[in-house]
């Protein structure tokens, strides 16, 4: 029996995987979260076999509340569920540890295979998700992309520097690095430029 948490901000699909993960598969659902941060909690309390979790949810979103788990719980099984694989999106994923990456549009049956899979010990990418991942022509460094969303998110220099733990002479040198690269001439301006790519 595996157990799980199952963490989506859509209501019908989250209450639709709860009922049917169990009869596709030796899985129980200990619980579910409607925010990244209730999946936190709720991971860090019931501790399962398998975490599954949506990518972008209100608040809180996947990455991080996965990354709050990870520092938490370094061994946790993480599957997410993405309708969008952006570029730079699952690279910072599997860097996070992300076991798994399936689509939402995805049968419950192979969400409970894919769940078996990732609590045996490896690792799965469905092929549409990987594939719209490997196209990345996304110049920007990891770190450009932390202070372009931030940026986007509408936190000042001040706030991005303590919030990613940085100098803000730091945090202003990325963004100097990410305006030249997007051709924009104000912070806001690449942030903008970069999520109508979906880099971030």
């Amino acid at each position: 029996m595996t157990t799980v948490v199952l963490a989506d901000d859509e209501a019908l699909l989250r209450k639709a995987l709860a009922a049917l993960l169990p009869l596709e598969g030796d899985i129980t659902v200990l619980t579910e979260a409607e925010e990244g941060g209730a999946a936190v909690r709720a991971t860090l309390r019931h501790q399962p076999d398998v975490l599954v979790i949506d990518l972008e949810m209100q608040g809180v979103d996947g990455l991080e509340a996965v990354a709050a788990i990870r520092r938490a719980r370094p061994d946790q099984v993480i599957l997410m569920l993405t309708r969008h694989a952006k570029p730079g999106v699952l690279r910072k994923a599997l860097k996070l540890g992300v076991q798994g990456f399936v689509s939402k549009a995805a049968d419950p049956a192979h969400i409970a295979s894919v769940i078996a899979t990732l609590h045996a010990g490896k690792r799965w990418i469905d092929p549409d998700v990987s594939a719209l991942a490997v196209v990345d022509d996304c110049p920007l460094t990891d770190r450009e992309i932390d202070v372009l969303r931030a940026t986007g998110e509408g936190y000042s220099v001040a706030d991005i520097a303590a919030q990613l733990h940085l100098a803000g002479g730091t945090v202003r040198n990325y963004l100097s690095h990410a305006m030249q690269k997007t051709q924009t001439r104000t912070r806001h301006e690449a942030a903008r430029y970069a999520r109508k790519r979906d880099w971030l």
